[in-house]
């Protein structure tokens, strides 16, 4: 390859916990045990924060049922 102005390309090998997700709540590593999360403590962090009503999925003015008489 004499005279070639590519160069060729050496990448490097991924890294341990790449193939590990990471915890939704805390950003950690995750555990095969409480996947996705790293542990007990943000696995029950996201329930409360479901069954508190912190997690809302947007509505659209025009997708809004009509109001009830």
């Amino acid at each position: 390859m004499q005279g070639s102005r590519y160069k060729p390309v050496m990448s490097m090998p991924p890294k341990a916990d790449s193939r590990l997700g990471r915890c939704p709540v805390c950003g950690k590593p995750e555990t095969p045990a409480h996947k996705p999360f790293c542990s007990q403590i943000c696995r029950d962090r996201d329930l409360i924060s479901w069954l508190d009503e912190r997690y809302r999925v947007p509505v659209h003015p025009d997708e809004e049922p009509p109001a009830e008489d």
